[in-house]
């Protein structure tokens, strides 16, 4: 087994960082390029991941997904449906379900934007081995399922967050 070089593990960790730094400032200009919010853009890429998985997308999943109320998520809807971006089907096994599809104009745009920098990736991972890939796909994979892990946790209460309730007893203040 290597020695762990916490120095290296810092610097890795401050790579991604800045990755997510760059992806999302790339994200945010494609957002107000097309006049959408950012969180458009993320309800894009999580139908689109659905999708490439074969899950159903619905907006109770969509709206745990982006961590928003389903009032918000209905009016996310309605401005992506409204902008032609987004479809909203009926379940045919059912009818009172929604699915949720991205239209080809919203794939159009996307692979209009960020179609270069997936050619540019592309070309960087011909570097690599069929070997050094899979090391790759386990890193990120693994990255992933840390962040998703830690965004879960701190979605959790707490006791000292949790809110307290208790009788009052006659005569305690309010």
């Amino acid at each position: 087994m290597q020695s762990v070089n916490p120095d290296e593990d810092a610097q890795t960790v401050h790579r991604l960082r800045g990755l997510a730094v760059e992806l999302n400032l790339l994200g945010a200009e494609f957002a107000q390029l097309h006049g959408l919010h950012t969180t458009d853009l993320r309800a894009l890429i999580c139908i689109l991941d659905a999708d490439r998985a074969d899950l159903p997308a619905t907006p109770g999943w969509l709206g745990s997904q982006l961590g928003i109320n389903s009032a918000s998520v209905t009016a996310l809807l309605d401005r992506m449906e409204s902008a032609g971006l987004i479809r909203r089907d009926r379940d045919a096994d059912d009818r009172r379900r929604s699915l949720l599809a991205v239209t080809p104009r919203a794939v159009d745009l996307g692979q209009s934007f960020f179609g270069p920098l997936i050619n540019r990736t592309a070309a960087v991972l011909e570097g690599f081995d069929a070997t050094e890939r899979d090391t790759i796909s386990r890193f990120l994979d693994g990255v992933n399922r840390a962040v998703a892990g830690e965004r879960q946790t701190r979605s959790q209460p707490t006791d000292a967050s949790a809110p307290r309730s208790r009788t009052r007893r006659a005569g305690e203040p309010a």
